[in-house]
């Protein structure tokens, strides 16, 4: 059974002795992500060596991910796409301008803010609420109406607000409910989210291997870069389609080589080990349009579009014995 480390403010390049392995993750102690982090720490157990995870908050998702790239933590847990609202644009920014990592895990956490603010304070004397962007964008509305002369203070993440309410620094945070007793503050209001029911994706990435196994149940994620010209995504695209491989997500980025030119985020039901994924991969890759291949892993919600029956596993090994049998100058 795997254990979580003590979790605390460390220098990411100072390892505890004794401890598997160490994953990165948006800190403060007290975030979502950390929430994150320990539900895949539950999951994957039996797969991480030594037995045991050291969680490292840091102060931002590109220390995280730099902290993985340079050898000084073997996997970083960081926020890919809300449902409120849509990606992360510095996560998907890294993924796909930086030195490559591979998602080898994802995990779902159910999104509830709650004010929090220090013992004796009332609703009158705050002057000042702190979260994170994505979070103040769920909190919009509850502010407008119950707090509308306060000011929206933008944190590097709410259980940062939180921290700054402990200090002093801030009336008021918006943040998860773990965040309150970790700083000493209390619940003014609860689940005061403009959406019920918000999700947050999380993924885990680790510097690139082998990927997890096909489990039947699998996402793959990549990055295309197509040609700007009419028709050149379409026919990217049309190559998932000829193979009967369902997409789930479809976004772009700026390049950063010059305005108006894009690369695309995608999600594809399946994994590389299955033979339709295999051979849409490596037509990109003779396109020229695969930029970056993120990587094959368990989905954790929902389940995989089936692949249509001239797709499945049968289907290519039946098509590739029979043109081995025309090669033989088997005609019948």
């Amino acid at each position: 059974m795997v254990r979580v480390a003590g979790v605390h403010d460390v220098e990411v390049g100072e390892m505890s002795s004794g401890v598997g392995e160490r994953w990165t993750y948006l800190g403060p102690q007290g975030t979502f992500t950390e929430q994150a982090a320990r539900l895949l720490v539950d999951r994957l157990c039996a797969d991480i060596p030594g037995g045991t995870v050291e969680l490292a908050p840091v102060a931002g998702v590109s220390a995280a991910l730099g902290a993985v790239r340079s050898g000084a933590a073997d996997a970083a847990c960081v926020a890919l796409e809300s449902s409120v609202e849509g990606a992360v644009p510095l996560t998907q920014d890294e993924l796909t301008h930086g030195d490559p990592l591979m998602i080898t895990a994802e995990a779902y956490v159910p999104i509830t803010f709650d004010l929090l603010v220090r013992p004796g304070t009332d609703l009158a004397s705050i002057r000042t609420v702190g979260a994170h962007p994505h979070g103040h964008a769920q909190i919009r509305e509850w502010l407008a109406t119950n707090l509308p002369d306060a000011e929206a203070v933008m944190a590097a993440s709410n259980a940062a607000a939180a921290e700054s309410v402990g200090n002093g620094e801030l009336d008021a945070a918006a943040a998860a409910p773990v965040a309150g007793p970790r700083y000493g503050l209390v619940t003014l209001a609860g689940d005061i989210g403009e959406i019920r029911d918000a999700v947050t994706r999380f993924v885990l990435l680790r510097r690139p291997g082998p990927p997890p196994p096909a489990t039947g149940n699998d996402r793959t994620s990549l990055v295309l870069s197509v040609g700007n010209h009419p028709g050149s995504l379409l026919a990217v695209l049309g190559e998932f389609a000829s193979r009967g491989i369902n997409l789930t997500r479809l976004e772009s980025r700026p390049a950063r080589s010059k305005l108006g030119v894009y690369v695309f985020l995608v999600d594809a039901d399946g994994h590389l080990a299955e033979p339709a994924m295999a051979e849409v991969l490596s037509t990109l890759v003779r396109r020229s349009a695969l930029l970056r291949l993120l990587g094959s892993y368990p989905r954790i919600e929902g389940i995989n579009v089936p692949l249509p029956e001239f797709a499945t596993d049968r289907a290519y090994r039946d098509a590739a014995d029979q043109v081995i049998r025309w090669q033989r100058g088997e005609w019948g």
